[in-house]
């Protein structure tokens, strides 16, 4: 079975999230610092870490970038019913 490993950043706003994307992928911003700093996530306190998790553990919306798009990059804003979320995959089997 697949596996993917994440961290993300939930926020309420695509505004904020898009600004937050901005400052990591263009200022240089350090990803786990942002997601302690900003997230609505407990994962937050972790750096946006959610561990391991296969297909179907995460809402649809969040499942389609974990098992679809590019490993190391920051995705986003994706909007889900908690919100708006970056997501960097940060492996996959």
């Amino acid at each position: 079975m697949a596996k993917a490993r994440a961290r993300h950043i939930l926020v309420a706003t695509e505004e904020v999230c898009q600004a937050l994307k901005t400052k990591i992928t263009e200022e240089g911003g350090d990803f786990a610092e942002i997601a302690r700093n900003y997230s609505q996530c407990p994962s937050g306190k972790r750096g946006g870490d959610l561990g391991s998790f296969g297909p179907g553990q995460m809402v649809p919306e969040f499942d389609q970038v974990c098992f679809n798009e590019a490993v190391g990059v920051v995705h986003g804003p994706v909007k889900t019913q908690f919100g708006f979320h970056l997501v960097e995959v940060t492996e996959r089997s």
